[in-house]
């Protein structure tokens, strides 16, 4: 019998507001920083973990994993993986650190980091990436290892069943679709807030290069700028010129409803919540000349009724409006679903409670309709997400038809299985046996920049 005998928290943070990468026109300083957990077992097997935040106050989040990792320690393995909505239900189910919630702020993400964190053992046991262990899984295994706790009235178990099973048919076929194209991916690091026009310019042009389609640029600090920032963008998007003589544009069912341009690109914007509602209407609408598909958290995260507003006042202009990084759990989506508040669904792998309430919400974007892009712009969100996007597309949507994964071109060498991306802008599929959920960090960069004695972080005090 295997059991988890205890475990290690870092706190890692990365230097990358020294050349503005990650800035936006809410977060003008980021660090982008990993809570990381290290699970170890009575085996040879280690689980790794992480939630995403972006600086100050990534200590007081390891602080949290350590709690709510406690929970865990002495647990049979195999007990846990045999009912992962279960072991989710218990992380979660601590009636005093339940308080400093209830399932959200750093209570939460502290609790991603470890579910993550198990999910990665259970994978790394069964000797399988982790997207192909919950791909393998039957409709029932399925819907047992995640949450319909306060959901039911938008998703019951029994019609994510009946959901799973009318999609299985062609899970074989999607698997090999996946494996020899990739998962469609659109670019963020051109479009940071802070880069100057020639970097703009620059960073979007490799991107072409680079086989991508669909850009998406930081906008909300100040209208002439982002004026002048998105007609930059969308003038080497849509000049043919810039492309290679062999270029194949995206087949049109990939581009309805995305106010693509005559090369088939697409442009989006993210305001990373700077608006009041009216004020998120009025300054969109000024810069619909550009033709977003959609503007991405236009306001508060917990404004579902202003979201729902705003996706009203903007249909007529032909923009849709997304969001999802920071819904910090399946309630906040389900009524943003209900509602009619979104036309994208953007989970995000660490501010939601870990896989199994990821695997919730999947569902309930899949009964809705509404396609699902995850946030990815943050250490090890591209890592995490490519399994989620998969899992998604191979079992649960069937489609991704007009999906698009984020990719920010950060950080990625320090991890020990980095993500990639082919020569059509789509992310490869991760496939060693050995790498779970993608997320173990090189020890070398742990020394580096965990935070505040790690070499990097220690030189700058002398």
């Amino acid at each position: 019998m295997a059991i988890i005998t205890g475990f290690n928290t870092h706190d890692v943070r990365f230097p990358t507001n020294v050349q503005g990468d990650g800035t936006d026109a809410m977060n003008t300083e980021c660090d982008y920083s990993s809570a990381y957990v290290i699970l170890e077992t009575s085996d040879a097997l280690t689980g790794y973990g992480q939630t995403f935040t972006i600086g100050r106050g990534n200590d007081i989040v390891c602080i949290a994993i350590q709690e709510v990792a406690k929970r865990v320690v002495g647990k049979d393995l195999e007990v846990l993986f045999s009912n992962m909505g279960k072991t989710w239900d218990d992380l979660v189910g601590d009636p005093q650190l339940r308080w400093i919630g209830p399932e959200k702020g750093v209570i939460a993400i502290a609790t991603a980091a470890v579910n993550n964190a198990i999910w990665d053992l259970y994978a790394k046991s069964r000797k399988k990436p982790l997207w192909k262990l919950i791909v393998d899984m039957s409709p029932e295994e399925l819907v047992k290892s995640t949450t319909f706790r306060y959901i039911t009235d938008a998703i019951t178990p029994d019609e994510a069943l009946a959901l799973l099973k009318a999609r299985a048919s062609g899970k074989i076929e999607r698997e090999k679709i996946a494996r020899d194209k990739g998962y469609p991916a659109y670019v963020t690091s051109a479009g940071w807030l802070r880069y100057d026009d020639d970097k703009v310019a620059r960073l979007t042009q490799e991107a072409i290069s680079r086989g991508f389609t669909h850009f998406k640029m930081k906008v909300g600090a100040s209208l002439e700028s982002d004026l002048r920032r998105s007609k930059i963008m969308r003038s080497i998007i849509d000049d043919p010129r810039n492309f290679p003589k062999n270029y194949i544009p995206p087949a049109p069912e990939r581009l309805v409803g995305k106010n693509a341009g005559p090369m088939g690109t697409v442009i989006m914007f993210d305001a990373n919540q700077v608006w009041d509602v009216q004020e998120s209407i009025d300054y969109v609408t000024a810069l619909k000349g550009a033709k977003p598909w959609f503007i991405e958290e236009p306001t508060a995260p917990d404004d579902i009724l202003g979201h729902a507003a705003i996706r009203k006042a903007l249909k007529p202009h032909g923009i849709g409006v997304a969001t999802g990084e920071h819904a910090h759990n399946r309630m906040i989506f389900k009524q943003l679903l209900q509602a009619e508040a979104i036309d994208v669904c953007q989970i995000d792998s660490c501010r939601l409670s870990g896989v199994t309430e990821v695997l919730s919400v999947l569902l309930m974007a899949a009964k809705f309709g509404i396609p699902v892009c995850p946030h990815a712009g943050g250490v090890g969100l591209c890592q995490y997400t490519i399994h989620l996007s998969l899992v998604d597309y191979i079992v649960i949507s069937g489609s991704f038809e007009r999906n698009v994964l984020e990719f920010a071109d950060h950080l990625h060498e320090n991890f020990v299985y980095p993500v990639s991306v082919n020569a059509q802008g789509c992310y490869n599929v991760p496939d060693h046996p050995s790498e779970g959920y993608s997320i173990e960090l090189h020890q070398e960069s742990i020394k580096t920049y965990e935070w505040p004695n790690g070499s990097y972080w220690a030189s700058l005090q002398t």
